[in-house]
């Protein structure tokens, strides 16, 4: 049974709508965990350090479909809100045929550049081989990447967040099926991995394309359009906090990564990699939970139905506050087996990676908060705000903390970053919180 975007959320409803949105972006994060197990367990730690290296780079060439998708679903939702159906399909399709366009000339662009950053980040000999390897095979499926991520936001806007999940399983289990294929029968190393990766990326991003190009039951479709600056820009400053985010968390984990290879070398990035896995599944849920919920804060928005706004809101704090305490404990509790699927092959990588974990788990008590605050002012148009809050949780609060923790802690001030940047953000986020109430009646009177 499809949710509609209008009418009243309880805790109930609320939930049902957006499990789909959370259910795929675990499916997604997977894509990146399955590479790390089979890479870490049959091709060995040169090559996971390689694709840790990689990883944060190509995700920085998508932060075009992060900032497409959520600026835009902020866009063309309150459209919807206002009842303006044929507006709100020429903006999607706008947007989409420009992501297409932009998408296509950075995959063009990093093939080039894969090689001199590898060098730059310290890489030499097999470990640069392996950069460049599974770097240049993810760069050849960029474009469909993008168009994943934008549709991910999409298809929940359209009313099909069920569609979106069941594009997210099969190119999740594509992805799976191919990694031990490549990997394992075939010997195809990290080149393997960049490739099932890909590959199940094509689904995701190809697949939605012809969904939305033909005759379909959703809120959206893909047709003619005109070009309207206004909407893009809209949609980049909406979305400029996604943006932020994104291009932040690549400068973020490649400082990480330069920080461990001075401290432990080669070894410190492998651990690195593995905690990533991990926090992937886990702040997953956050993710999700902010995509889905966005579009419905935008559509009442666009409303003007503050009361519902008001209840959106309440819940959202109450939801998030309780998925921190329970999914930090959690993560404590799992903490070993999970770092044995990774490392257990090797007893040295294994401590490292387990002690590492256990201290940057604490993180995920507070980080829900700040995720939820900037998809909410992005949803509210207001992406100023959202990208303010991005912009200092990300780049500022953990930059600060990965250079000035371990000067204090040693290697444990590197794992203890994202906590110290979490409390940092939080107060900031709950400082706008309150600040902007009144001008939106989401806090009530």
């Amino acid at each position: 049974m499809e949710i509609g975007l209008d009418g009243h959320f309880t805790y109930r409803k609320l939930l049902r709508f957006v499990a789909s949105p959370v259910l795929m972006m675990l499916f997604t994060s997977l894509y990146g965990v399955v590479d790390g197990f089979f890479v870490s367990n049959y091709v060995g730690s040169t090559g996971l350090a390689a694709v840790n290296l990689i990883w944060p780079l190509v995700m920085g060439v998508s932060t075009i479909g992060f900032m497409v998708g959520s600026g835009g679903s902020a866009v063309v939702s309150k459209t919807l809100g206002e009842g303006d159906h044929q507006k709100a399909n020429s903006y999607f399709s706008l947007l989409i045929y420009v992501t297409a366009g932009v998408g296509l000339a950075l995959s063009v662009l990093f093939l080039f550049l894969i090689r001199p950053v590898s060098v730059a980040l310290g890489a030499s000999g097999p470990l640069l081989a392996d950069c460049v390897s599974y770097g240049r095979w993810l760069t050849v499926f960029a474009l469909p990447f993008i168009l994943q991520v934008a549709f991910q936001s999409f298809l929940v806007t359209a009313g099909k967040p069920d569609l979106s999940l069941g594009f997210s399983i099969f190119g999740g289990a594509a992805n799976m099926v191919l990694d031990w294929l490549f990997i394992v029968p075939l010997h195809m190393g990290v080149a393997g991995a960049a490739l099932a990766t890909g590959l199940g990326q094509v689904i995701g991003g190809v697949i939605p394309l012809v969904y939305f190009l033909g005759k379909n039951n959703s809120l959206l479709s893909l047709g003619r359009t005109k070009w309207n600056g206004w909407v893009l820009l809209k949609t980049c400053t909406n979305g400029a906090s996604e943006m932020v985010t994104n291009l932040s968390t690549t400068v973020v984990q490649t400082l990480y990564n330069i920080r461990l290879m001075g401290l432990v070398g080669e070894a410190g990035v492998a651990a690195y990699g593995i905690i990533l896995y991990v926090m992937f599944v886990f702040t997953a849920l956050y993710y999700g939970y902010a995509m889905g919920a966005a579009p419905l804060v935008g559509f009442h928005f666009g409303a003007r139905n503050r009361k519902e706004l008001q209840s959106l809101f309440r819940k959202s704090i109450v939801l998030l506050l309780g998925a921190g305490v329970i999914l930090t404990a959690l993560a404590e509790a799992v903490s070993g087996p999970l770092t044995a699927v990774f490392a257990g092959y090797d007893p040295d990588l294994f401590a490292l990676t387990l002690r590492g974990f256990r201290l940057y788990a604490l993180s995920f008590l507070l980080m829900g908060m700040s995720v939820w605050g900037s998809a909410f002012f992005t949803a509210l148009s207001n992406g100023l705000v959202s990208a303010v809050i991005s912009f200092l949780r990300t780049l500022v609060f953990e930059t600060g903390a990965v250079l000035l923790l371990p000067l204090v802690l040693g290697l444990d001030g590197i794992w203890l970053s994202g906590l110290a940047a979490e409390i940092a953000s939080l107060a900031v986020t709950v400082g706008f919180f309150r600040r902007m109430g009144p001008r939106y009646g989401y806090l009530g009177t």
